[in-house]
């Protein structure tokens, strides 16, 4: 029978519903000029994270005057309980993205959570292009506390 040393260690990490609660409080206190919605997608939004798992962020802003590259510096990610990735898109970006990047837009709109705001559609990405409204109840956001 295995006996556990005083020494061994543990590793805990954060559970779905406390990652989307935390980006949520995090989203809400982002202080980004013309901030439109933020979303997840990846392993935490479908459910299946695990032990060093990151959480992928989709951000949505009115407009941008830097590259998309810099946007990320504008969010403090290190705020966030388990690393984190972002991509920022402006609306413009946003509603280009079926044409530019197809496979991507049929990704964002089949498994985004949507923790803050609510953009407009993905139009022609599929049909699932339809976000939920905001505060509706269904199998990607009934786990938020």
């Amino acid at each position: 029978m295995p006996v556990r040393s005083s020494t061994s260690s543990v590793l805990r990490w954060p559970d779905r519903a406390a990652v989307l609660a935390a980006v949520e409080r995090w989203a809400r206190e982002l202080e980004l000029p013309g901030l439109v919605a933020v979303g997840v997608f990846g392993s935490y939004a479908r459910g299946d994270w695990g032990v060093g798992s990151d959480v992928d962020l989709v951000v949505i802003v009115e407009r941008s005057a830097r590259p998309p590259i810099e946007r990320l510096l504008d969010l403090p990610l290190e705020k966030l309980p388990v690393p984190a990735e972002a991509i920022v898109y402006t609306r413009e970006e946003w509603e280009r993205l079926p044409e530019t990047s197809p496979h991507f837009a049929a990704v964002l709109a089949r498994e985004a959570v949507w923790v803050f705001g609510r953009p407009d559609r993905l139009a022609g990405s599929g049909p699932e292009e339809a976000l939920p409204p905001p505060g509706r109840a269904d199998q990607r956001t009934d786990e938020l506390p």
